[in-house]
């Protein structure tokens, strides 16, 4: 300690006492009040009070047997000097005194004792001063540390000093080592008793010598010592009240290169593991992720990459890892694909016992530090594994793909001989950077898995094959959206008196909610058309549909959670209705665990369907004209037989569900034959990067570009012109070129209020029938027709028309002035009428009513290929034996 905190005098090399050397108090030297214990002293002043007060308290006894020792004492030395009056002493010998002398004794005791008692003050007073002065000095030269402290410190800080990987040296002013620590004497190599020795004799190169002796300050100095070249940093110290020093620190260079080396692959790996970070995982596909991984390793940390992903992951489904379980290679890199033994979408079963099957097996990775001299690694395939090493490839680790406690596939890091083999330590870092990349892999197999669900349940929602029909020749494209599948729907319906609606739809948002809104309003849209209505009626009441959807969805939600639909506010003490469970108080889902979604109801948090859009056509072959009708929806565009493009104005109304009481409005179109009207929604002419005036004027070019395109043909080309990159919504597309049919085909009779008007007009249909070769038929559109005629006349009024049309199926049309339907029913045996329709239900492939501006039309279709429903349960002469309902022939 005193070598370190140097203290004055430590090596002086006279004494106090010496010539031209100042006296110093004892008190006074650091030195003695660095040695004097103050346990000691406290000893001392208890032995001195003990020793007085044993002699304070000495029994009366002792001191008469003292008293006759120093009588008896006096009497020897007198015999030894005989004095002139012993004689006469001898002669006359006194009395005896032994009662006298003890009170004398106590007398004398009890007259010094407060002298002792004073004494033993005084000497305790001078102790207790001399002790708080040495206190004094000790904590005035440990600053206020005491001696337990200062010694935990001492041991503390020499640990240190001798533990640093950094060489120390304390040297005092007069140029003598005090202190050098195991470092030091390392790297210097210094003797044992190099401490206390001048630097000079220590036998150190010469320019170290001369900068520990300058005193001068240094930093980073490179000196040689021996065959070292050290990093020197030197110091000045001068503690306040201190002799002046040095401190030394060293360094060797080479150690420094060598962990500098070591914190540069440590940086550059940290920023390999940044960049991974960036760079994998920035798209949802999981062979592209698996690629980025690749591309992230190599070269920085491996020479080769190779990825293989289990077969169910590229599915989206759960992977179970088996002895048979088989990898699909993904990614090479770092190698041409043609040398590599599996190249990217091979099948791959590993041998078990290769380091591929035990990684895949264990979850954990395994390295090969030695290809050549591994046999495992042979076992998979013993030509293949040749021409990698002599592609100069040494060692390698396979790691698996593991994500949330599952194996997904493998990530096999490849390492040439001139890249130096993989060690221990890369372990750690390649399952590092493999989890990262197994986290990203398995995020995009669970999208995987949800997109294949909505996109399955989005196409089983969608029309699978076009109906049959000769008003329009139809071609269509669906495309979703990359974030996910959308509520784009398109249908074509065929209609009554050969006519063709049209339907294009949007729902708001993506998922799976959108894909089965759309559903919803297919089906809606299929079951308005069965009622033959109008464009505009059909919106009417889809809109009206939509609305009711969103308040019932609106009430379920409020009251699923406890909260007023009107405010959004509540208690979440309601209960659902719905019959799959209740909110208890809590506001959890009774029937799935809190925080899961898989246990919150359908309803709640859905966004409903109000917004969604539509578009509505009806095309007549026989007249050319297209009725459109449109909820919110882009109108259509129309290309000429010539090949030109425009699009026609259609009143625009609100979006379904936001019609409230604001009538739909249509428009009439005139349409050539060969026209074709191409109907779209939003994502083909409008998204992030343009706006919709621009997506229509880049539509209009694509569509003027060929005047003789099949309608097939306009699908590729504007979606070659106009699909973006990555689509964000969904695009439906449907081109319609629009035919004629033949006006031979098509005939049409007035039929006046007489019933004998029944009979001319029923000669007339036949002579039709056999002018287009329908003969086989006549006798049931006979009967069709003088039901339907009848009918008319009995019930309808003026105007009364029949019509024929001879399309796919024979299509008799009858109608009058009036809006009143007839409805079928079943007659009992006593009815005198009432058989009339049931007939023709029989006879008929459809029949059906359908309501125009001035009246009504019924309708019916046979089928020209012999496909007739089987009659009912009564035969077809017990039917004619009771239908009295037509007149006489």
């Amino acid at each position: 300690m005193t070598e370190i905190f140097g203290r004055e005098g430590d090596d002086a090399p006279a004494s106090p006492r010496s010539p031209g050397t100042r006296p110093r108090s004892p008190l006074n030297g650091p030195r003695l009040a660095g040695r004097v214990s103050v346990r000691q002293l406290a000893r001392a002043v208890l032995l001195g009070i003990v020793a007085v007060l044993a002699l304070a308290f000495q029994p009366p006894d002792a001191s008469a047997r003292e008293g006759r020792q120093l009588a008896a004492a006096g009497a020897q030395t007198s015999a030894q000097a005989p004095h002139p009056r012993t004689a006469v002493r001898a002669a006359h010998p006194p009395q005896p005194r032994e009662a006298a002398a003890p009170e004398r004794t106590g007398a004398q005791g009890e007259d010094q004792f407060p002298v002792l008692l004073g004494s033993a003050a005084g000497v305790l007073l001078l102790v207790a001063g001399g002790a708080a002065l040495v206190g004094w000095r000790l904590r005035r030269q440990t600053g206020g540390v005491r001696p337990a402290e200062m010694r935990r410190k001492y041991d503390h800080h020499h640990a240190v000093l001798h533990a640093v990987r950094e060489g120390v040296l304390i040297l005092g002013s007069d140029g003598r080592l005090l202190l050098a620590n195991d470092e030091a004497r390392r790297l210097l190599e210094l003797p044992a008793d190099a401490e206390r020795c001048p630097v000079a004799d220590l036998g150190l190169e010469p320019q170290l010598s001369a900068l520990f002796a300058s005193g001068r300050a240094a930093t980073d100095e490179v000196l040689l010592a021996g065959d070292r070249l050290l990093a020197v940093n030197v110091r000045p110290t001068a503690p306040s009240g201190r002799p002046a020093g040095t401190v030394v620190t060293l360094r060797d260079t080479r150690e420094l290169r060598a962990l500098a080396g070591r914190a540069g692959v440590a940086q550059e790996r940290l920023k390999l593991i940044y960049d991974a970070g960036l760079r994998i995982g920035t798209t949802l596909d999981v062979g592209r992720t698996a690629e980025e991984l690749a591309e992230v390793a190599v070269p920085r940390f491996a020479d080769v990459v190779t990825v293989e992903l289990l077969e169910p992951v590229l599915r989206g489904d759960e992977p179970t890892v088996g002895a048979s379980a088989e990898l699909q290679r993904m990614a090479v890199k770092g190698v041409p694909e043609e040398t590599a033994i599996y190249r990217v979408g091979e099948v791959v079963r590993y041998v078990p016992g290769t380091p591929m099957a035990t990684g895949l097996a264990s979850g954990r990775p395994v390295l090969v530090g030695d290809l050549p001299a591994s046999d495992a690694w042979r076992q998979q395939d013993p030509d293949g594994t040749q021409r990698v090493l002599d592609s100069g490839i040494r060692s390698l680790i396979t790691t698996p793909l593991q994500a949330r406690g599952v194996v997904l596939g493998l990530a096999n890091y490849w390492r040439s001989g001139a890249s130096g083999t993989f060690e221990e330590e890369d372990l750690a870092f390649a399952e590092e950077l493999t989890a990262r990349a197994a986290v990203a892999v398995d995020n995009a197999r669970r999208y995987t898995r949800e997109h294949t669900t909505a996109v399955t349940l989005q196409r089983s929602l969608l029309p699978q094959t076009l109906p049959e029909q000769s008003a329009l020749a139809v071609a269509h494209r669906y495309l979703p959206a990359h974030a996910g599948v959308g509520g784009d729907w398109f249908d074509v319906i065929p209609l009554p008196g050969a006519r063709v609606a049209l339907v294009v739809g949007d729902v708001v948002g993506h998922g799976l909610h959108a894909a089965a809104t759309m559903g919803r309003l297919r089906t809606a849209v299929h079951n308005f058309s069965a009622l033959d209505l109008p464009p505009d009626e059909l919106l009417n009441h889809l809109d009206e549909l939509v609305a009711h959807i969103d308040t019932d969805e609106a009430r379920a939600a409020g009251l699923g959670t406890g909260a007023d639909p009107g405010t959004g506010t509540g208690t979440g003490t309601g209960t659902g209705t719905g019959g799959r469970g209740v909110l208890d108080g809590a506001g959890t889902w009774a029937g799935g665990r809190e925080g899961d979604p898989a246990g919150v109801p359908g309803h709640l948090g859905r966004t409903g369907i109000t917004g969604a859009t539509c578009l509505y056509a009806i095309y007549d072959p026989v007249t050319g004209r297209a009725t459109l009708a449109t909820a919110g929806h882009p109108a259509p565009a129309v290309i000429g037989p010539a090949g030109s493009v425009s699009f026609p104005e259609v009143p625009v109304s609100p979006p379904l569900g936001l019609g409230g009481s604001v009538p739909v409005e249509t428009a009439e179109l005139t349409l050539s034959e060969g026209s074709r009207l191409v109907l779209y929604t939003d994502g083909l002419v409008e998204n992030r990067d343009r706006d919709i005036a621009t997506g229509l004027e880049l539509l209009r070019t694509a569509l003027a570009a060929g005047a003789d395109r099949t309608p097939e043909e306009t699908c590729t080309a504007v979606l070659d012109a106009m699909l973006p990159a990555h689509p964000s919504d969904d695009i439906a597309l449907m081109v319609a070129r629009t035919q004629l049919l033949d006006p031979t085909r098509v005939a049409e009779w007035e039929v006046s209020s007489d019933p004998a008007a029944v009979a001319p007009v029923r000669a007339a249909c036949l002579r039709m029938l056999e002018s287009w070769g329908l003969a086989a038929i006549d006798f049931t559109t006979e009967l069709i027709l003088s039901e339907l005629i009848t009918n008319a006349i009995r019930y309808g009024a003026q105007p009364i028309r029949v019509r024929l049309l001879y399309d796919r199926a024979l299509i008799c049309e009858v109608s009058d002035g009036t809006s009143a339907s007839p409805h079928l029913r079943r007659a009992a045996t006593t009815d005198e009428g009432g058989r009339g329709l049931f007939l023709v239900a029989q006879f008929a492939h459809r029949w059906g009513t359908r309501y125009t501006p001035g009246g009504k039309v019924i309708w019916t279709e046979q089928s020209l290929d012999g496909d007739r429903p089987e009659p009912g349960p009564d035969a077809t002469e017990d039917v004619l034996d009771q239908w009295d309902d037509v007149p006489a022939l």
